[in-house]
């Protein structure tokens, strides 16, 4: 690995197995003569969030050639790095933290880095441009106070891609232990009420998926697919498929 950072989001990716066994957990020990073996290539991006972020794009067939994006809570860059090995024309990468952004996306000329910029204060003229896409990974915060932003943020035919963790979602007497959200019928009443909360601002609903890894306590998440274009989805065929998509997550992760 070329760093210990990349070394640690392809143990939590899955993809690293100690004496044929996978181990997911970067902090455990383990003696020298163990045989360490990576099952499927390395984590192509600068951070597990990448591998989620590829899962949108490619089960809703979005096409970033060529587009104007923002990484919504972009801490190392994971969201950022997909865009951009998509196609991506410029990325805007925003969080409230600083010194996360891996370098190699800091110095690409493609990027634009803010930091210490907490999303919910952004206006159109801060970033001096109208984004075609948008992607969130916000932690500690519910999407409902982020997304009124994000919306000023993108063009009329703009695109939202939304990381929903449960865990930030739902009421804290429903978070487990180590604040893992394990229920199935949260899951869905947490879908639920953030689809409602996307449908009030008036964006269409394009599509629900999880994703392919958990988070990094052991939370499963999901990402929603939301635009400004009108959309097919009616309210009943949303609450059967988050249904769906729900109880399939429990059964693959």
């Amino acid at each position: 690995f070329q760093s210990r950072e990349k070394a640690r989001n392809s143990i939590m990716a899955g993809v690293v197995y100690v004496n044929g066994i996978r181990e997911d957990k970067p902090g455990t020990r383990f003696k020298r003569d163990v045989e360490i073996t990576i099952k499927e290539n390395i984590n192509p991006f600068v951070s597990r969030g990448g591998l989620k972020l590829e899962k949108a794009l490619d089960i809703f067939n979005i096409d970033l050639q060529g587009k104007t994006a923002i990484d919504v809570g972009a801490s190392t860059g994971g969201f950022t790095d997909c865009m951009l090995k998509r196609g991506a024309a410029k990325v805007i990468a925003i969080d409230v933290g600083y010194g996360q952004l891996a370098w190699e996306l800091r110095n690409d000329e493609r990027v634009i880095c803010m930091e210490r910029t907490n999303i919910r204060y952004v206006k159109p003229g801060d970033i001096q441009l109208i984004a075609d896409f948008a992607a969130i990974d916000v932690s500690f915060i519910s999407l409902k106070k982020v997304l009124p932003a994000v919306i000023n943020l993108i063009g009329p035919e703009g695109e939202i891609v939304s990381l929903v963790k449960p865990q930030f979602e739902a009421g804290r007497e429903k978070v487990g232990k180590g604040g893992v959200v394990r229920e199935k019928e949260t899951h869905v009443e947490v879908l639920e009420n953030v689809v409602d909360t996307v449908l009030e601002t008036g964006l269409c609903i394009k599509g629900l998926t999880y994703s392919p890894i958990k988070g990094p306590e052991g939370n499963i998440e999901y990402l929603l697919y939301s635009s400004k274009i009108l959309s097919d989805f009616s309210r009943t065929n949303l609450k059967s498929n988050i249904r769906e998509v729900v109880n399939e997550s429990h059964e693959k992760l």
